[in-house]
């Protein structure tokens, strides 16, 4: 961006927004450094079990280990393919019925009741069910991921399609647009926000299905270890593993706002 032709008020005010961004910035790296002393130091000093509640340099050691082992990348790398899977099979399956419901009215009016049905119902039960059809392996895990996130993508994505603005729509139409081109040049256009959102949302819900999946059947991920951790009171690794979780899905939605940016400069 070039400064030059700007008023002095202008660059003031882009300083302005500069700086507040830095300031954000640093308060929330110092917000998060102190919470790691406080937490160090009350574990150090006893005012947490330090065996209950971890600490970050116990956290930290028992990272250490699992990377010294080996096994630190096999379980990040089962759990993250995994999670990727089940957030882009839920989303673009989820767009494209969503089209197929706007496509028809009719369709859309059948479906209706039994999208609201399945959204409703707990996901999560059917967990054992899947597994049962599908084998202990990361089939099921994926659809249990797919499953939490298809139908909320669904229901927003379409929800988005029928707030369109009418007029955009009977302008378009006076024009001669056929139902395809409606959709690529009015529909989807104007529910990118909605969309966008969809896909921030299925972040949180693929990695909640994941980690549910392979609570009930896995040999190696996240949630293994996870569950490996609880059941030999290894709390150091359950939090590690928690660490690392928060880690990734945080990637996976800023890798999402860094789409939604590149996407919105084409509009």
């Amino acid at each position: 961006m070039s400064y030059e032709n700007l008023s002095p008020e202008q660059m003031r005010y882009l300083k302005r927004i500069k700086s507040r961004k830095r300031s954000i910035v640093i308060m929330r790296i110092m917000l998060f450094v102190v919470f790691l002393a406080v937490w160090e130091t009350a574990a150090a000093l006893k005012w947490i079990d330090p065996f209950i509640f971890s600490s970050p340099g116990r956290i930290a050691a028992t990272l250490s280990r699992l990377y010294t082992d080996g096994s630190l990348w096999t379980h990040v790398v089962t759990t993250l393919l995994e999670t990727v899977a089940g957030f882009l099979l839920g989303t673009i399956a989820g767009v494209l019925i969503a089209v197929v419901l706007w496509s028809s009215e009719t369709f859309s009016k059948v479906l209706e009741p039994y999208l609201v049905v399945a959204n409703a119902l707990p996901k999560i039960a059917l967990g054992p069910v899947f597994i049962v059809w599908l084998g202990a392996g990361p089939f099921a895990i994926i659809t249990v991921a797919l499953t939490i996130s298809l139908i909320v993508t669904v229901l927003e994505v379409y929800t988005g399609f029928k707030q369109t603005d009418c007029e955009k729509v009977r302008l378009v139409q006076s024009f001669g647009a056929n139902r395809g081109q409606i959709l690529t040049k009015v529909v989807l256009p104007s529910s990118f926000p909605i969309i966008m959102n969809s896909l921030k949302v299925n972040v949180g819900l693929s990695w909640v299905g994941v980690i549910v999946g392979e609570f009930l059947v896995s040999k190696a991920g996240l949630g293994y270890l996870i569950v490996y951790g609880g059941q030999v009171f290894q709390l150091d690794l359950v939090m590690a593993s928690v660490v690392i979780l928060s880690i990734l899905a945080a990637f996976m939605y800023f890798g999402v706002q860094m789409l939604e940016k590149k996407i919105a400069k084409r509009y």
